[in-house]
């Protein structure tokens, strides 16, 4: 479960195609000869190994725009496919420079990242420009720079790039070329896909908007009571007219009560300007996305509205025809809204820069499609379709839909690693480091009348995570005070050994790591082709043995509906990988079984110390002591650390006994009579 944050080109036809664009018709569909000569990728690996770096050249991008920051990541990918020899500093958490450290490998550091663009100039082929007013071209011209060995970029970084001293030619330049983000994708899949390596998919954001300081949003209307029953779903008629005089106006909604998470709710938009309609759509179909300005993190559902609750927004752009006097919008809406707007264009977009190097080295395809709209999620299946079982994505999903979007990868026997911030793939891949096929034991404890409890960190199965977030939380002064699960992606094994290898030989007596989500990549199990399972589980024994892995923390997309896994589920973990046992999903209350010969637990889920009191005491509200009870909660890692974990271990009373995974399941098998 991740809490984080956190637009078939139809000229004069489908498939003008590659002619009409400009790319050789002669190498549509020619064959893949490998992702580069430095690149290692064994049959049986889910993701690549590069050659061993020697020496790294590194820049700090932090300070530099996120365009020229998409050129270099490309450049990376072209550089390091070969021999990894580029490391940039792309986070701003310190985490790159940690890795660095760690890795050993000798390194300069450069004042200007555009020097060393100079000193490997040799390498690259030219420059494929994309489309700023396009996104999702960013991702087009990406795909073909890894096919190509060149470079992405905007056309002011282009003009740098062809003008001296580098003096590189274009390959391709897409302005004018997609009218949408359907558009860009249904060519590419068609033009570009054949000649892509299929062992590997992309998914990422083409670009990302970035607030312009000093904008003025106005009230328009604000929902001032708290309110989440849609009792005040209605129509709704505002004018845009003083907002006239430049390109577009912008309409931005958001939650009044953002601490509460209700916000607007919005079904249907109508746009008039001097008495003509220039947009008239429903929220979740095609005919929202030519107005469809920043999504941000807000969601739709089923019935057809989009909503955004708590901090999360969207904004429509309105481009009214010239010298229009009067502007309207018409809207259906309902629930906490708070609906402003401006005239001035209050975000700018730039190319997303993050992964691009992993994406150009292993010519990959990628794509950004939502998996809740019904004809970007009908392409995106369309896509995910073509690849084989246990095939790995890389990246995340437009607007954060987590479980529509592992639901369709996991329908089509595609796992999932969440790596949309991944910084240095093709540099941490190179970088040798032991990686221990077993973990310390703890000792275990006679079997008592006791409330055995064990604690697993979170999201340890996003990769971007075990590369930042959960190096901010290794270095808690409080690790270790406690028995803790991490839960990790072994697919780091191949993608960063370094730092799986670094979480191995730094951990406690209580620090013990187990399997992410839901195994070797993010996946929901039961949402797999029957027939395809097998494959997956394979693979995750195979990977499991490989990084000392016993413990397995699985998520099925069911989450709050008890003890759901199938017979058929645990069967094939128990062939295929035999774990200890099992965590699973992320509920309201705590449920352990045998399934299969496999035990399995729910675990609770929780994000504060005060909701982790309340439900401990409610867990044992009804346990006589007569025999032990097991209980396995789920720690949110994005709120809680190794200080706030010992702080709720120390207010437990003495009925408590807190272990580690390994020793919670062996205590329960023992309970149970399982060997």
């Amino acid at each position: 479960m991740r809490f984080s944050r956190r637009n078939l080109l139809k000229v004069g036809g489908v498939v003008a195609g590659a002619a009409a664009l400009g790319v050789s018709a002669h190498r549509v569909g020619a064959t893949v000869s490998g992702p580069g000569n430095g690149v290692s990728w064994p049959a049986g690996d889910a993701l690549p190994t590069f050659a061993v770096p020697q020496h790294f050249d590194v820049a700090d991008l932090t300070k530099i725009d996120g365009d020229t920051q998409a050129m270099l990541t490309t450049l990376q990918g072209i550089v390091n496919r070969v021999q990894p020899r580029l490391y940039w500093y792309l986070s701003t958490d310190g985490s790159d420079q940690a890795w660095l450290k760690t890795s050993g490998v000798p390194y300069t550091l450069a004042s200007d990242p555009w020097s060393l663009l100079a000193k490997y100039r040799g390498e690259v082929r030219g420059v494929v420009i994309y489309d700023p007013d396009v996104p999702d071209s960013v991702n087009v011209a990406t795909i073909l720079a890894g096919i190509e060995g060149a470079v992405i970029a905007s056309p002011p970084v282009a003009a740098k790039l062809t003008a001296a001293p580098f003096g590189l030619s274009v390959i391709h330049d897409f302005r004018g070329a997609f009218t949408s983000k359907l558009d860009a994708y249904t060519w590419a899949l068609a033009n570009l896909w054949p000649r892509c390596t299929h062992r590997a998919l992309g998914s990422i954001s083409g670009g990302t908007l970035r607030n312009v300081p000093g904008v003025q949003w106005n009230t328009l209307a604000k929902q001032t009571t708290q309110l989440h029953n849609a009792s005040n779903r209605g129509t709704y008629t505002f004018d845009l007219s003083p907002f006239l005089g430049g390109a577009a106006v912008y309409v931005r909604f958001q939650d009044s009560f953002p601490q509460q998470g209700w916000g607007p709710s919005v079904s249907h938009v109508t746009v008039v300007a001097d008495g003509t309609t220039i947009a008239d759509f429903q929220p979740t179909t095609a005919g929202e996305e030519p107005y469809m300005f920043d999504a941000d993190s807000s969601s739709v559902a089923s019935g057809g509205w989009r909503y955004a609750d708590h901090t999360t927004y969207f904004i429509y752009r309105f481009a009214p025809p010239a010298g229009t006097k009067s502007l309207t919008i018409k809207i259906v809406m309902w629930n906490q809204y708070l609906v402003t707007a401006t005239g001035t264009t209050p975000e700018v977009s730039v190319a997303f820069p993050f992964l691009r190097d992993m994406i150009v080295a292993t010519r990959s395809f990628v794509c950004w499609l939502d998996p809740v709209v019904p004809a970007e999620s009908g392409l995106f299946g369309e896509i995910l379709g073509k690849y084989p079982p246990t095939t790995p994505m890389l990246g995340w999903f437009v607007g954060g839909h987590e479980p529509q979007g592992v639901t369709l990868c996991s329908q089509h026997g595609v796992e999932v690693v969440a790596a949309d911030i991944f910084t240095n793939a093709t540099a941490l891949g190179g970088v040798r480091a032991p990686v221990l096929g077993g973990q310390a034991p703890a000792p275990t404890p006679a079997l008592g009348n006791k409330v055995y409890v064990t604690f697993t960190y979170s999201d340890g199965d996003n990769a971007q995570f075990d590369e930042h977030r959960l190096w901010e939380l290794w270095g808690d002064p409080k690790r270790g005070a406690v028995p803790a699960n991490w839960s990790i992606d072994p697919l780091l094994v191949d993608l960063a050994p370094e730092i799986l290898s670094y979480y191995q030989r730094t951990a406690t007596a209580n620090d013990h790591l187990v399997s992410g989500p839901s195994g070797a990549g993010y996946t929901y199990p039961g949402k797999w082709p029957a027939n395809l399972l097998d494959q997956y589980t394979q693979m995750t024994g195979r990977y499991l043995r490989r990084t000392g892995m016993g413990v397995i923390y699985a998520l099925n997309g069911d989450n709050n509906s008890g003890l759901s896994m199938s017979t058929a589920v645990a069967t094939s973990y128990r062939q295929n990988v035999n774990p200890l046992g099992i965590l699973y999903n992320w509920n309201s209350s705590c449920q352990a079984a045998v399934v299969a010969g496999v035990p399995v637990v729910t675990q609770i889920g929780i994000s504060d110390v005060g909701q982790g009191q309340s439900a401990l005491t409610s867990a044992v509200a009804g346990w006589d002591g007569q025999s032990p009870l097991f209980l396995a909660v789920g720690v949110l890692a994005w709120r809680m650390g190794p200080t706030q974990l010992a702080q709720l271990v120390g207010g437990l009373g003495a009925q408590f006994e807190v272990v580690r995974g390994d020793v919670f399941f062996r205590l329960f098998r023992k309970y149970r009579g399982l060997h």
